[in-house]
C-alpha cells in the first residue's frame, strides 16, 4: 500500500528556516523520482525540487539558493529543507511521486505560513 506523509510544516517568520518531511511507505523512493510542490490559495499547484534516482535534483527558481530536496535511504524519507522563507512561500506543500513521468501518487500536504 503506497502511501506518503508530509510534516513539518509551520508558522515562520520571514527569513525563517523549516526542514519538511515526506515518509513514504509501500515503495522505496530512491527508486524512483521524487518531488515537492505547493499550492498557495487561489493558486495552482506548482513544483518545487526534484530529485531523481541517480540523485540528481531539480528546482524552481523562485526557490534556488533557498531549497534543498534531500533524501534519507535508511527513512525511506525524503526532505525539503526550507531557509531564507519568505511571505510568498506560504502555500500547502505536497510530496508526490513519479514512475516515469507523471505523478502517480501524492500526500495530503504540510502547511507553511510566513508571516
Amino acid at each position: 500500500h503506497v502511501q506518503l506523509v508530509e510534516s513539518g510544516g509551520g508558522s515562520v517568520e520571514p527569513g525563517g528556516s523549516l526542514r519538511l518531511s515526506c515518509v513514504v511507505s509501500g515503495f522505496t523512493y530512491s527508486g524512483y523520482c521524487m518531488g515537492w510542490f505547493r499550492q498557495a490559495p487561489g493558486e495552482s499547484r506548482k513544483g518545487v525540487a526534484t530529485i531523481d534516482s541517480n540523485g540528481a535534483t531539480d528546482y524552481a527558481d523562485s526557490v534556488k539558493g533557498r531549497f534543498t530536496i534531500s533524501g534519507d535511504n535508511a527513512k525511506n524519507t525524503v526532505y525539503l529543507q526550507l531557509n531564507t522563507l519568505k511571505t510568498e512561500d506560504t502555500a500547502m506543500y505536497y510530496c508526490a511521486k513519479s514512475p516515469h513521468g507523471t505523478w502517480d501518487y501524492w500526500g495530503k500536504g504540510t502547511q507553511v505560513t510566513v508571516s
